[in-house]
């Protein structure tokens, strides 16, 4: 319990430490527009892309499909079993810039997300593996200046979406 504790605190000292930035106004403007990469909406059209264009047969749209098969509802137990408050809940007179879709925090799930399919495409597309995680990177920062998310959250989300990606990639390959 002590260890969950200071973990918890760094996590808090760094969250308020990013929120009290100057930088971090201009940060939040373009932090909308990052999280709603990581929405679902790309994921789907890279999906329909994949499928039009090469149809079921495409490695990596059965590694997308099973990733998220897996994935979705590994994050969605953890996210329950955890029951994390978000920092609006969990923090005095802190008030988050967009409203999350759900109660939780941790693990997140715009982070899970953004480092599976970034990963998986990475794999596929190796070129692109360094502005496929600088995305994801982006899109898990924006969730924490947005103040949806603590630091942890995001650090957790990404493990669990490379993880997920590793594992599909091993079942499709």
């Amino acid at each position: 319990m002590k260890l969950l504790l200071s973990i918890h605190k760094y996590d808090v000292f760094m969250f308020t430490w990013l929120l009290n930035a100057k930088i971090h106004s201009t940060l939040s403007n373009i932090s909308r527009y990052l999280s709603k990469t990581g929405d679902g909406q790309l994921y789907v059209l890279i999906a329909a892309v994949l499928y039009f264009s090469e149809g079921l047969e495409s490695p990596l749209l059965r590694a997308m499909l099973l990733a998220f098969l897996v994935e979705r509802p590994l994050y969605f137990v953890l996210k329950n079993s955890f029951k994390r408050n978000r920092p609006e809940a969990a923090l005095k007179n802190f008030r988050s810039i967009i409203k999350p879709s759900d109660k939780f925090s941790f693990p997140s799930g715009h982070t899970s997300a953004a480092f599976m399919v970034a990963t998986l495409l990475a794999y596929f597309f190796p070129a692109l593996l360094v502005p496929l995680y600088g995305w994801a990177a982006a899109v898990a920062l924006s969730r924490v200046v947005l103040g949806v998310h603590f630091p942890t959250d995001t650090l957790m989300g990404g493990i669990l979406g490379i993880c997920t990606a590793l594992f599909s990639l091993g079942q499709i390959i």
